[in-house]
């Protein structure tokens, strides 16, 4: 159990009192970090099975570590994979264009063929289904207000399968089935535990939000996969630069770590790739919708908080004044110009094309004006520009009604969930039993798992609570995903939004609750009474919440059921 005793601090004598602040905080749950050695604080090492696990067992301890070896890469390889079959099942049902479907899978389509965005007919959609190879791309432009890159990860899969509903959702099934993958490791690293991260993935396997996203071509699914990739970049990324830190620390005689203040403050970390990788990734996800620029905003902060973070660790006294001399700088230019350069990329197609929506402003204004302040600049910089400050104007003020809308207050208890296909096919017709009295319902309805998300309001308290009052820097880093996915929507209360664009912190709150998870199943140290009552607990939740997957099933895959089942399902009224 942790131990509610003062620890000494970090520059702090044995015998000395902790902070006052410190002893007024104990009221409300505060407790100080147990002291560890240095080596293990800036590089904690992973969990190992216990010896008493091992007893029980009864397998040699070499077995036991080959098979916790293999487990850091064969778990998360399971999980992935079960999590892909589901996703792949039957990908192409329905057989329709669902929801805002009708939008990215043809601009995908006239990307990957022309470069630009078409402006489509308005009832060609029954002519894809029908007859894709008789469909032509129109060459008019079209007025998209979405950046490229989320549409030409779509046409790829449209590029291999064709222009069909298993062809535009192809790609992003895989993107779902990777971001799961991602999510085991990224839990395995957060964690320091193989069980935990694998939790972490078997929760967002079982999402309903995010598998039907990973099931519909729509962009969010792949703005989510972007976000969690950088997540993950920068996470590896803070492991190499504490183990610079600790490779460059002195030892004393016995072989122990020492701070020390010149090493901690002066130390340059140099060439650090995971973090230009994540400038990319977040890059990436800017491309794929504007909301992307918050969470590099928010993930920007959060990787120079924790080279503050790590420097104190190693002695520093002055941690901020040596992170803006030696790693803000870098921070910066590895992240914001790489993520801008990155979306400017991301237009090529528009760029090279000569017929793409606003394209030639730039041309055209200079014939009017004959040029100004600003014509030095290449004219395709311009009207892209031009083209961005008129999207920018479009989304602000986009306040039109929509049945499905909700207010992000509503998100976390799925107060409106987004209906993307109904029918209510006839007895003995379209899958519906013959022996049903009235007509069946045919749904794919864009809601999280409800057990899930619920228990999520429970995770997400107490991973705030653990932040502040333990100053754990794992909770922190959960509660800046979400709050970086879910609370700039806030800002635009007027705006027309939806439910399903939380998939974006989807992975956060699965990594919420599986620390909540942990927090049940009980510290290392506890007695065995306490951690068997808290694996019991603990695996009657997750039980609970595949149970609860396994149930909406049908509403997330489109199956048809009968009426009374559908109605069943219907657990508030505002889902209906």
């Amino acid at each position: 159990m942790t131990s509610t005793a003062p620890h000494p601090q970090q520059g702090q004598d044995a015998g000395q009192e902790p902070p006052s602040w410190q002893r007024r905080l104990r009221r409300f749950g505060y407790v100080p970090p147990a002291r560890t050695g240095l080596r293990e604080r800036l590089v904690p090492p992973y969990t190992k099975p216990s010896a008493s696990a091992v007893a029980v067992l009864g397998l040699p301890r070499r077995l036991v570590d080959l098979a916790t070896r293999w487990a850091a890469w064969g778990g998360p390889l399971l999980v992935a994979l079960v999590a892909g079959l589901m996703r792949f099942w039957h990908l192409g049902s329905p057989k329709a264009v669902i929801f805002d479907e009708t939008y990215y899978a043809k601009d995908a389509w006239a990307l990957i063929n022309q470069g630009y965005e078409g402006s489509w007919p308005k009832d060609v959609d029954k002519s894809i289904l029908a007859n894709p190879d008789a469909v032509t791309v129109p060459v008019e432009p079209g007025y998209v207000v979405h950046p490229p890159v989320g549409k030409w990860v779509i046409g790829l899969g449209e590029q291999f399968f064709g222009f069909t509903p298993f062809g535009w959702r192809f790609m992003v099934a895989v993107l779902g089935t990777l971001s799961v993958l991602m999510l085991c490791r990224i839990g395995r690293r957060l964690f320091r535990s193989t069980f935990l991260g694998c939790l972490a993935g078997a929760l967002l396997a079982v999402d309903g939000l995010h598998f039907v996203m990973s099931r519909t071509a729509l962009l969010d699914q792949v703005l989510m996969f972007f976000v969690v990739a950088a997540f993950g970049c920068l996470l590896i990324d803070r492991d190499w630069a504490r183990r610079r830190l600790a490779a460059a620390l002195p030892e004393d005689d016995e072989g122990v770590l020492r701070p020390d203040a010149a090493v901690a403050e002066g130390l340059r970390l140099g060439w650090r790739p995971w973090r230009l990788a994540a400038g990319v990734m977040l890059g990436l996800a800017f491309a794929t919708k504007w909301n992307g620029l918050y969470i590099m905003a928010a993930f920007g902060l959060l990787t120079v908080l924790w080279d503050v973070g790590a420097r104190k660790t190693a002695g520093a006294v002055r941690p901020l004044a040596a992170v803006a001399r030696k790693d803000l700088v870098p921070a910066f230019v590895s992240v914001v110009p790489v993520a801008l350069v990155t979306y400017v990329a991301s237009w090529t197609g528009w760029i090279a094309s000569d017929k793409g929506y606003f394209r030639d402003w730039a041309a055209q204004q200079d014939k009017v004006t004959g040029g100004g302040f600003w014509s030095w600049l290449p004219d395709w910089l311009r009207s892209l520009w031009h083209y961005e400050v008129e999207v920018y104007n479009f989304h602000v003020n986009l306040t039109s009604g929509h049945t499905y809308q909700s207010n992000p207050w509503s998100w976390i208890v799925l107060g409106r969930p987004v209906s993307y296909f109904y029918e209510d096919p006839a007895p003995g017709k379209d899958g519906c039993p013959a022996d049903v009295t009235e007509k069946c319902a045919r749904e794919v309805l864009a809601l999280g798992t409800p057990l899930l998300w619920w228990a999520a309001c429970f995770a997400v308290l107490y991973v705030l609570w653990r932040w502040f009052f333990r100053r754990d820097w794992r909770a922190g880093a959960i509660a800046c995903g979400i709050a970086a996915g879910w609370l700039p929507w806030f800002l635009y209360q007027e705006r027309t939004i939806f439910l399903f664009y939380a998939v974006v912190f989807v992975p956060f709150l699965c990594l919420a609750v599986t620390m909540m998870i942990g927090a049940i199943i009980g510290p290392p140290g506890s007695t065995e009474r306490r951690r068997t009552l808290g694996a019991v607990g603990a695996g009657v939740l997750v039980l609970l919440i595949i149970w609860n997957f396994i149930y909406f099933w049908p509403l997330y895959t489109g199956q048809p059921i009968p009426m009374e089942g559908w109605r069943n399902r219907m657990w508030l009224d505002t889902w209906v």
